[in-house]
């Protein structure tokens, strides 16, 4: 016999809706602050030498919605019925592949990246998959509800 833990998230219909957007608020603050250094590394915006300023500037805030991010996504997952509900759908891991490539990725080649010594070409490519990454943790994420296979 299996030890039920309780859910506080199951208990009240305002919890779950107000850590979801605790949840989306992380990830839009983690990975808003990478693109905006993205964009700035691809031309489209202050000039590629500000990149690492704006990087070494926005990264206390990128690391406060990747915490988020990272206590809420496991009370979300718990909340909807953990591994059987998740365990076999290809968006839920989609998003988690993508999800900790981007992270592992962000903390090691793309801090490199964004020096003003790095050849122009190089950090264009570099923001061109973190982008990518990052929109596939996106895509991945809003699939899951689409992708109608549970594993059930």
């Amino acid at each position: 016999m299996l030890l039920q833990i309780a859910n506080p998230l199951e208990e009240s219909e305002l919890l779950f809706p107000v850590v979801e957007c605790f949840h989306i608020l992380g990830f839009a603050l983690s990975a808003g602050t990478i693109a905006i250094v993205d964009f700035c590394l691809l031309g489209a915006g202050p000039k590629r030498e500000y990149a690492a300023i704006l990087a070494r500037g926005l990264a206390p805030w990128t690391l406060f919605g990747l915490v988020d991010m990272l206590f809420t996504g496991p009370l979300l997952y718990l909340a909807n019925g953990g591994a059987a509900q998740y365990g076999h759908n290809p968006a839920f891991r989609f998003k988690l592949l993508c999800l900790l490539v981007a992270i592992a990725y962000q903390y090691t080649l793309h801090r490199k990246l964004v020096s003003p010594e790095t050849a122009p070409s190089l950090a264009r490519l570099g923001a061109v998959i973190s982008l990518c990454l990052w929109t596939g943790v996106v895509a991945g994420g809003l699939f899951i509800a689409f992708t109608g296979f549970t594993g059930t």
